[in-house]
């Protein structure tokens, strides 16, 4: 409504970001998205325009495979060996460091606090890349399980669709070689694409299919994408 009053159009369509991120993955083509930033979605759609989707309930009942669920499986990591029922990790003297904490306990508290909000935990999530990356196998073993569930959200919108076509990986998380490549492993069958276009570009396709115009995208220069 508020929109209506400010935007005087014929057409006016308000939609997700997962859904124009999408569009602008594919083209506005059948395809299938899976997000990974703070927190975590996977969004599909086939050629018939029928969407699905899974995961993207949020942080505090889902969000596997996002940044913000890394870093909170970190810290149960470390709170673990901190309590002596959990084994030895790397990521333990690493994010005391990082987050100026003097214990586990105490980071867990400053967790809960207004100057660590989601966002800022989730950025911790490049902490358990760097540390897979050094051999820790607590900190490897986090981001398989993150591709795991990431394989998982993916599958379960594939499933549905009747020409998935391809997947292609948006948000920060997926900047980790381990993460993707224990992902591609998990769905060597299926093509991973790298996005056509960002979704800034995917809402402007929206607009122009609500508006009944088509876009021809073929041998799009590198220099508009």
């Amino acid at each position: 409504q508020i929109l209506r009053e400010m935007l005087h159009v014929e057409s006016l369509s308000v939609t997700t970001d997962a859904r124009i991120a999408l569009t602008g993955a594919t083209g506005g083509g059948a395809g299938i998205i899976t997000v990974a930033g703070t927190g975590s979605i996977s969004f599909g759609r086939d050629s018939s325009g029928r969407t699905v989707r899974a995961g993207g309930w949020g942080y505090a009942f889902g969000d596997e495979g996002g940044g913000y669920d890394i870093a909170r499986k970190a810290l149960r990591a470390v709170l673990k060996q901190h309590e002596g029922w959990g084994p030895s990790t790397s990521l333990h003297d690493k994010m005391l460091a990082a987050t100026g904490a003097g214990d586990a306990n105490q980071m867990l508290h400053m967790f809960y606090t207004t100057e660590w909000p989601r966002k800022r935990v989730a950025t911790l999530a490049k902490l358990v890349d760097t540390e897979a990356e050094a051999g820790d196998e607590i900190a490897t073993s986090i981001l398989d399980q993150t591709a795991e569930a990431l394989a998982m959200f993916t599958n379960a919108v594939r499933q549905q669709l009747d020409d998935p076509r391809q997947v292609s990986p948006i948000g920060s998380v997926w900047r980790s070689r381990i993460l993707t490549a224990s992902f591609q492993r998990r769905m060597q069958d299926f093509p991973f694409v790298a996005p056509l276009l960002g979704p800034a570009a995917g809402a402007l396709l929206e607009a122009f299919a609500l508006a009944g115009r088509t876009v021809n995208l073929t041998n799009l220069p590198e220099s508009e994408k």
